[in-house]
């Protein structure tokens, strides 16, 4: 009776340590958009897993090993929209002892990516699964993959693509526009100098559609700045995007392309390429940062720098603008042609010589509506700045962290004046300096 009586002790504390160390999903996020969808699991201890595809029909597995079924992971299916571009349904159940199985039921062919990412900010350890289209219309996406080398047979496949036509990109805005300048596409870490071009008349300049890029700041795993009553950057920010946008399609001869246009991340270096896929004449960026002192106010422009920051303040702000994919979540497998760069060539000396002039005029415009937090266009190393032959702009439009702003940036009508605002000082600065024919730039190999 005894040696019974320590066995059922001995089995029951073995099965108390068994649910002891069962790892639990504390959060559960879905981002679906056009350009992919991603699901976030959020838990205090990485998550051991395995993915694999299944046919006939389209299918994801992921088995998720010493995970217990909760609450938060039943609740995962209801989180599956009807308009996910991607998904039409997730199962949950025990595949057997110490693994729990997700099934994604698929609508289409899909290219996932699964990977760990380490804690940051207020999160903690996130597996996180991109679902991106198996044939991406955007040539973005294409950025996002980790490199794999192609056979003889898919590099001749590929050739034969480049070949056709283009189809349509799920997003209209990504449409470039008609140029006889090819899109320029340089090597990391080398310095090339650009080609004289030949000079455009001025009829060829006044049949040029100008392509602004519009990049939203923030999205998805990556909400920005937080105000106090609640308002967050992420969403702010694409309301001017978006009202800017309107306004500057309203111009004759001009076109805006956003880079962000739902609640969805998008590295650094993708907005880069988002923008120059596109053909874009100017880049602007939108942002409402936060400040440690909630009387912290005033609009601000910044440009990039060659030479490290102006101030100290503009330092601590790249700084914490370049985390943004630390929060959002990069996928170290892919490479970023844009951020590894250590040299700047010489076009993008030019480059950030017409940024500041951007800046200039764009800053003066925002004075009219509201405080300078500085008097003058600033300069760092922010990472979205890094187009080589881009003018490229970050334009922080108000503090979010300081009461009275905050209430200002959630106010439609003021949202329609700060885009308007950007919009005059883009139209004051192509007046002063009229558009010319892009440099050829060295491409990949």
């Amino acid at each position: 009776m005894r040696k019974l009586f320590v066995a059922l002790a001995a089995l029951v504390c073995l099965l108390w340590v068994g649910s002891a160390t069962a790892l639990e999903i504390r959060f559960a996020r879905i981002w679906p958009a056009a350009e992919y969808t991603r699901l976030t699991l959020e838990s205090k201890q990485p998550i051991k897993h395995n993915l694999f595809s299944v046919k006939n029909p389209e299918r994801l597995v992921i088995d998720l090993e010493e995970v217990e079924i909760n609450k938060v992971l039943n609740d995962l299916p209801g989180k599956v929209g009807e308009q996910d571009p991607y998904i039409k349904s997730v199962r949950i159940g025990r595949f057997k002892p110490g693994v729990v199985r997700l099934v994604f039921d698929l609508k289409t062919e899909v290219k996932p990516q699964l990977f760990n990412l380490a804690p940051v900010a207020e999160y903690g350890h996130r597996l996180v699964l991109d679902i991106y289209p198996a044939k991406p219309s955007d040539p973005m996406l294409a950025l996002l993959e980790p490199e794999t080398k192609k056979s003889p047979d898919a590099a001749k496949e590929a050739s034969k693509a480049e070949e056709k036509p283009a189809e349509k990109p799920a997003l209209a805005v990504i449409t470039p526009p008609v140029s006889d300048t090819p899109a320029p596409v340089i090597k990391p870490e080398i310095a090339v100098a650009p080609e004289k071009p030949a000079p455009r008349s001025r009829t060829e300049l006044s049949m040029r559609t100008l392509i602004i890029a519009i990049d939203a700041g923030h999205g998805g795993e990556d909400p920005g700045a937080h105000g106090q009553d609640g308002t967050l950057e992420k969403n702010v920010t694409l309301a001017i995007a978006r009202k800017l946008k309107e306004l500057v399609d309203s111009q004759e001869g001009m076109r805006g392309v956003l880079i962000r246009d739902g609640d969805y991340f998008i590295p650094l270096g993708g907005r880069v390429t988002k923008a120059r896929n596109a053909h874009a004449d100017l880049f602007v960026s939108i942002h409402a940062d936060a400040f440690i002192r909630p009387d912290a106010r005033g609009s601000s422009v910044f440009a990039l720098s060659e030479h490290g920051a102006t101030s100290a303040a503009a330092r601590w702000l790249a700084k914490k603008e370049n985390e943004a994919d630390l929060i959002g979540g990069v996928n170290i497998a892919v490479k970023d042609p844009f951020l590894a760069r250590t040299l700047l060539d010489l076009s993008q000396t030019a480059t950030i010589n017409d940024s500041l002039k951007l800046a200039k005029y764009v800053l003066g415009e925002l004075g009219n509506i509201n405080t300078l937090h500085r008097g003058f266009v600033e300069q760092a190393g922010f990472a979205v700045l890094k187009s080589p032959d881009i003018p490229s702009i970050l334009v922080e439009t108000a503090f979010i962290s300081n009461p009275v702003e905050e209430k200002r940036l959630s106010d439609n009508q003021y949202q329609e004046k700060l885009a308007r605002s950007i919009l005059n000082g883009i139209k004051h600065y192509f007046s002063h300096n009229p558009p010319l024919a892009k440099p050829k730039l060295a491409r990949n190999s």
